[in-house]
C-alpha cells in the first residue's frame, strides 16, 4: 500500500512538473523531480514511461519522446507495419482454405494476396528483423524482401518434401504463415530494442 501511495504521489508530481515547468528534455524532467523526490532515476523513468503508455501524458517534441514498453510499442503508430503484415498473412491463409479454385471472381483476390504472401512477406519480415532501423530505403528493402522470399520459399518446400506432409497446399501455407509470424515478431522485438537504445543514447 505504501509503495502504491508513493507511486501515486510521483505520478501527480510528474504531471504537475510537466505542466508548470515545461521541461525540454527527459533528463531535465528527471532532475526537476529528483529535487522533490529521493527516488532513483531508473524508477522515475519507469513511472514516466508508464504514464505515457496509459495516455495520461503526451510528448509533442520528438526529442522528448520516451520508449514505450514492448506491449505499448506494439499498439503504437510505429508498429503499423506489424499489424499490416499480420492482417495480410492471416487473411491470405483464411482465403486459401475457404475460397475454392472455381469461385470466380473472388478467387482473383486469393491469387493477388497469395502472390504477396509468397513473394514478399517472408522476406520482408526477415529483412526487417536484420535491419530494424531505416538503414535501407524502400526500394532496397522491397528488392531484398523479394529476393529473400524467393530463397525462403524453396527451402521451405525442400524441407517439407522430406516430411510426412509433403509439398501440398496446406502444409506449405501453414509453414509460410508460421515463418511470417515468427519473423514479424522477431522484427518487432528488434525494432523496439533499437528504439530503446536510441532513446537511451539521446538522453545521455
Amino acid at each position: 500500500m505504501r509503495a502504491q501511495n508513493e507511486d501515486s504521489k510521483l505520478d501527480q508530481s510528474i504531471i504537475q512538473t510537466i505542466k508548470e515547468k515545461n521541461p525540454k528534455t527527459v533528463q531535465e524532467l528527471v532532475k526537476l523531480l529528483q529535487q522533490n523526490h529521493q527516488t532513483p532515476e531508473k524508477e522515475i523513468l519507469e513511472q514516466i514511461i508508464n504514464l505515457q503508455s496509459q495516455g495520461k501524458i503526451t510528448f509533442k517534441d520528438e526529442t522528448f519522446q520516451l520508449p514505450l514498453s514492448l506491449r505499448g510499442y506494439m499498439f503504437s503508430a510505429s508498429a503499423y507495419w506489424y499489424w499490416t503484415v499480420i492482417a495480410l498473412a492471416i487473411t491470405t491463409g483464411l482465403m486459401v482454405f475457404t475460397i475454392p479454385e472455381n469461385a470466380y471472381p473472388i478467387v482473383y483476390a486469393r491469387y493477388v494476396l497469395g502472390s504477396i504472401f509468397v513473394l514478399l512477406l517472408p522476406g520482408y519480415n526477415f529483412i526487417k528483423a536484420l535491419f530494424p532501423t531505416r538503414e535501407l530505403d524502400n526500394i532496397e528493402r522491397i528488392a531484398l524482401s523479394i529476393g529473400t522470399s524467393l530463397a525462403i520459399v524453396p527451402i521451405t518446400g525442400l524441407i517439407l518434401n522430406y516430411t510426412p506432409w509433403g509439398i501440398r497446399i496446406t502444409p506449405i501455407t501453414l509453414s509460410l504463415l508460421a515463418l511470417t509470424l515468427t519473423f514479424a515478431n522477431a522484427a518487432l522485438l528488434r525494432e523496439h530494442q533499437t528504439q530503446l537504445k536510441h532513446n537511451s543514447t539521446s538522453a545521455k
